[in-house]
C-alpha cells in the first residue's frame, strides 16, 4: 500500500547479469506502455545506488531507501504499476524489494542471452577503467543468478529486436495482451 492508502497493483522486475539488457528492456517496456497510455513507473535500482560512500556506509542500504523514496513519490501521484530493473541475487534481496514496492501482484522476468553476447554488450558499454572487471563480473554473476532461481519466468533478448523482447516480458508478466 502506497503513502496515501492506494494499493499498488504490479510490479514488474527485471533482472539478469550485466549486459542481459536489463536497463534497454526497461526502457523499451516503458515506452511501449506510454504508447499505450497506461500509467506506470521504470524504475531502474542501479542508477539510485551509483555512488561510492565511505566504507562505513551501507551501498544497498542507501539505494534501496533511494527505492522507497523514489515508489513514495510516484504512488501519491497514482501509479499504480511500477517496473524494476536490478540484478536480483537472492531470495532475501527479491523480498527486500517486494517490501518497498508492496504489490498485490509481482513478476520477476529474467532476461538471458549467451554469455559471449552479454560480454560482449558490456564491452561496448563499459570503455573505462573497469572494464575488464565488468566483463568477469557478467560470468560470475550469471552463476548467482543461476542458484538464486528468484524468477518467474525467462526471456531471451539475443537476435531479435528490443521491441519484442520488451513485448514479451509485459505480456508474460500480464501487463498487456499478446
Amino acid at each position: 500500500m502506497s503513502s496515501n492508502g492506494a494499493v499498488t497493483e504490479s510490479l514488474l522486475i527485471i533482472t539478469g547479469t550485466m549486459g542481459a539488457g536489463k536497463s534497454a528492456v526497461l526502457a523499451e517496456a516503458s515506452d511501449i506502455l506510454t504508447l499505450r497510455h497506461l500509467a506506470h513507473a521504470a524504475i531502474d535500482l542501479g542508477a539510485l545506488g551509483l555512488a561510492h560512500l565511505p566504507s562505513e556506509v551501507g551501498q544497498d542500504g542507501v539505494m534501496y531507501r533511494n527505492l522507497e523514496s523514489v515508489y513514495k513519490n510516484y504512488a501519491a501521484l497514482g501509479v499504480r504499476q511500477f517496473m524494476v530493473a536490478r540484478a536480483i541475487e537472492s531470495r532475501a534481496e527479491l523480498e527486500l524489494i517486494r517490501s518497498v514496492v508492496a504489490a498485490t501482484k509481482t513478476a520477476v522476468c529474467r532476461l538471458t542471452a549467451s554469455m559471449e553476447v552479454m560480454q560482449q554488450r558490456v564491452r561496448m558499454r563499459e570503455p573505462g577503467v573497469l572494464q575488464a572487471e565488468f566483463v568477469a563480473r557478467a560470468a560470475k554473476l550469471n552463476a548467482i543468478l543461476d542458484r538464486a532461481r528468484v524468477e518467474d519466468f525467462t526471456v531471451a533478448n539475443e537476435n531479435r529486436s528490443l521491441s519484442e523482447v520488451a513485448h514479451e516480458v509485459l505480456v508474460k508478466a500480464g501487463w498487456i495482451p499478446d
